[in-house]
């Protein structure tokens, strides 16, 4: 009876979530206004933002794409304190500057995650075996029902998706994709079965089970949805009880990476699975979405971050593709906290106390591999070489922790493979996709799995 319960909880929020696709732009456009104007009347701002450049190349506002036409910045350095002071120690890391760090960016950018989000209790709707290519899988479906007993009006039940190879004795590596379960734009892509085909490279569930690695899905519109116009439902929308949020709180980044939280405690009760070794890994949106949640929780070990741009691994003050025009307006303001509006309008990037550098350095120790498409297909608005650079500036914090960063200077070539380091990176020839890099990221992530 509970199964079937779940089954239609599950089903639900597949419909609902259908319902909200289908829902006219003009109406999530108008609730999306009414949320962004709130937010700027809090803020005081009663001017117009500033206008982002377009990723279209023919428009005559089109982003830069042109090195030439890069202009000079300065980053502030991940190694110096807010009084000026030289971080020199690990201790010093550790105790102070790290601190600082999360607090700007909590304060600015990311928001402040609540203290009152209710618990969440995982149930399993269903389990059944399968395979990813020639592998035997046992995928388990489960469903993360979020209290609302405080706010009844709203339910928040994430969708989780974990497959563990069949019949497994010992407890194994697992990574957490931000994605679908249900594939959203037709038929999924098929894997073959086939061990023979040379020229044929295996989509990712199957190249991780060939390891005897696991595998899960999060859903993170199950969690929050995407827009403007949902910042009073969801989970943010229930710690809020349907209100509209405060400038520090928390935007939709660090919803989704709360939600991935989550799944890490449910991995920490699962003897199948090795919490000691969970890889976060995304695309776009989802790419700032997992290089958040591994800056922030500290029990992911690796990350694969994926195309993630402007707001995630890409440097801001660089001129190159997406700015923050285009985060702090109305289309993107929601992925951040409500005070990040202002370096769109009233404040510019400058005034901004962090960047993306500062961000992969929080993740340090820890490995993170950087990911981008090329230029040729992907296009340049996700800015490669700024996430390249972004890494590279990193590199110190990883050194001082007495782990190698970046291992170049040198903007590497389409396919070349920086992989020596706790820094990696890795431009595929590939579109908008981790695809292409996953097998390198896995024998990247063999040195940190593999037991010795």
């Amino acid at each position: 009876m509970k199964k079937l319960l779940y089954f239609f909880i599950f089903l639900s929020t597949i419909l609902v979530g259908a319902q909200n696709s289908d829902m006219s732009r003009d109406s999530i456009g108008k609730y999306t206004q009414q949320d962004f104007s709130n937010m700027k009347e809090q803020l005081g701002i009663t001017i117009p933002n500033r206008p982002g450049p377009s990723g279209n190349p023919a428009d005559p506002n089109a982003a830069n794409s042109d090195e030439n036409k890069v202009v000079a910045y300065d980053l502030p350095d991940p190694l110096t304190t807010s009084k000026g002071t030289q971080v020199s120690t690990e201790e010093a890391w550790w105790k102070i500057r790290k601190p600082e760090i999360v607090a700007q960016f909590e304060t600015e950018m990311y928001g402040h995650v609540p203290e009152n989000i209710p618990d969440i209790s995982w149930t399993v709707v269903s389990e059944k075996d399968t395979t990813a290519g020639p592998y035997p899988v046992t995928e388990t479906l489960l469903i993360g029902k979020v209290d609302n007993s405080n706010h009844p009006d709203i339910e928040v039940n994430i969708e989780l998706l974990i497959g563990l190879p069949k019949d497994t004795e010992n407890a194994v590596p697992l990574v957490t994709r931000f994605g679908f379960i249900s594939w959203p734009f037709g038929p999924p892509p098929k894997e073959s079965s086939s061990y023979l085909l040379s020229s044929y490279e295996p989509l990712w569930k199957q190249q991780l089970i060939s390891q005897h690695w696991g595998y899960a899905i999060l859903v993170p519109t199950s969690v929050q949805a995407d827009h403007g116009a949902g910042l009073t439902s969801g989970i943010i929308g229930l710690t809020n009880k349907g209100k509209h949020r405060s400038p520090q709180d928390w935007g939709v980044l660090r919803a989704w990476a709360w939600g991935a939280e989550r799944a890490m405690d449910y991995y920490e009760t699962n003897p199948k699975i090795d919490s000691s070794k969970i890889g976060i890994e995304g695309t776009s949106r989802y790419g700032k979405a997992a290089l958040v949640t591994i800056a922030f929780d500290p029990r992911f070990s690796l990350g694969f971050i994926g195309s993630s741009g402007a707001g995630g691994a890409s440097l801001l003050r660089r001129n190159f593709g997406e700015m923050v025009e285009n985060l702090a307006s109305s289309g993107e303001y929601h992925w951040f906290a409500g005070n990040f509006i202002k370096y769109g309008s009233t404040l510019t990037v400058n005034d901004l106390p962090v960047d993306a550098h500062e961000l992969i350095a929080l993740c340090a120790p820890r490995p993170v591999f950087i990911s981008v498409g090329s230029p040729f297909i992907e296009g340049n608005w996700v800015d490669g070489k700024g996430m390249f650079l972004a890494g590279l500036h990193a590199s110190p914090v990883y050194t001082l922790l007495s782990k190698k960063g970046m291992e170049s200077e040198e903007y590497p070539v389409i396919g070349q493979a920086l992989t020596s380091g706790e820094v990696a990176f890795r431009q595929h020839a590939g579109g908008h996709s981790t695809g292409p890099n996953w097998s390198t990221w896995i024998a990247w992530a063999h040195k940190y799995w593999t037991d010795k």
